[in-house]
């Protein structure tokens, strides 16, 4: 069996290895179709357009993604051609709610935001959407929910995004990126959503970049139809706008869900799927460095921003916007 990986992905090598008779370790962009002609099964992250410009004619039987999305995968063209692919949901929830609850933080020491008087409104509510939730239930905040697809299933507790726009003071997205169909996403955030904000919301994007407009939120900062954003993924990623990036209040290379605990998480689940799909049986293990924290001040809020400070991250890439793909790929360890 062989196999082809992305070499950004931690916690494999020397583990695969045990289950596959070739293992080959590749940039996520260097995936080409006469490279992956002869694999069994690709392992990838975002960067590898797993399409039929990529597969077609291949051996390929299997496709597992550590990542939460898959935008990247051709989902029809597999169904078509017979591969099975996984992803693994869920997998980073923790991370992203360090990264949220670390930049609510910041919110409110460093723009005086009023947490326990803010209404917040979670847009997709899935695994991490529900993390949030708790989250900022938990810190005393009035929340509000919006998920379309739960809610034509009959779900209770939703509202429309008029709702969300008219009344909350913080609005954070927690979509997946869908183009077509009866609810896309694809530039959700876009001139008509600023302009109906009412109440000069701040805007935190963790979810995909394209599910912000660029142009329209630059506008909504601008003309103050927000009083700030807070953007982990990007339009047109790596070559993300510089002129965005100098306007944010915090700006980071698409690390929300990348804490060790988070990477971890999808090494497990896609080497799960891999195991099933071959009908291996499952005998590894992923161990994980222990965090090196010193935490000895008695504040549960210094206590988070000592864990984890984005505003490091935000530096690093406001001092080196074109190495946002190697920040991304050689993000530091962080744990939960």
């Amino acid at each position: 069996m062989k196999v082809i990986i992305d070499n950004k992905i931690p916690y494999i090598k020397g583990v695969i290895e045990q289950m596959a008779d070739e293992v080959i370790y590749l940039p996520g962009q260097a995936f080409t179709p006469d490279i992956v002609r002869d694999a069994d099964a690709l392992i990838t992250r975002t960067r590898t357009r797993c399409n039929r410009e990529l597969l077609e004619g291949s051996k390929v039987r299997f496709i597992g993604t550590a990542t939460i999305g898959f935008d990247h995968i051709d989902t029809e063209y597999c169904r078509e051609a017979g591969i099975t692919w996984s992803n693994c949901p869920g997998c980073n929830a923790g991370a992203v709610e360090q990264y949220i609850h670390s930049v609510l933080l910041l919110l409110q020491k460093e723009r005086n935001v009023n947490l326990s008087h803010s209404c917040i409104g979670i847009v997709g509510v899935g695994h991490v959407g529900s993390r949030i939730q708790h989250l900022a239930e938990r810190l005393g905040m009035r929340v509000l929910l919006n998920d379309p697809p739960r809610a034509a299933q009959g779900e209770k507790g939703f509202v429309d995004l008029q709702t969300i726009a008219r009344e909350c003071d913080i609005i954070t997205l927690h979509t997946p990126l869908i183009r077509e169909g009866k609810y896309p996403t694809f530039h959700l955030a876009d001139d008509d959503f600023f302009q109906s904000l009412q109440k000069h919301p701040y805007l935190i994007n963790t979810s995909r970049g394209e599910v912000v407009e660029t142009t329209s939120i630059l506008q909504a900062l601008k003309s103050k139809q927000i009083a700030g954003a807070v953007i982990d993924v990007w339009e047109n990623e790596p070559h993300i706008s510089l002129d965005l990036l100098h306007r944010v209040f915090i700006g980071t290379p698409h690390i929300a869900g990348y804490s060790a605990d988070g990477k971890a998480n999808a090494t497990r689940m896609v080497l799960d799927a891999f195991c099933r799909f071959f009908g291996i049986q499952k005998e590894f293990c992923i161990s994980l460095p222990q965090p090196e924290y010193n935490l000895q001040d008695t504040d549960e809020d210094i206590h988070q921003l000592q864990m984890y400070n984005p505003q490091h991250d935000f530096e690093t890439l406001l001092a080196h916007p074109e190495k946002f793909e190697q920040l991304r790929g050689d993000y530091p360890l962080r744990r939960e």
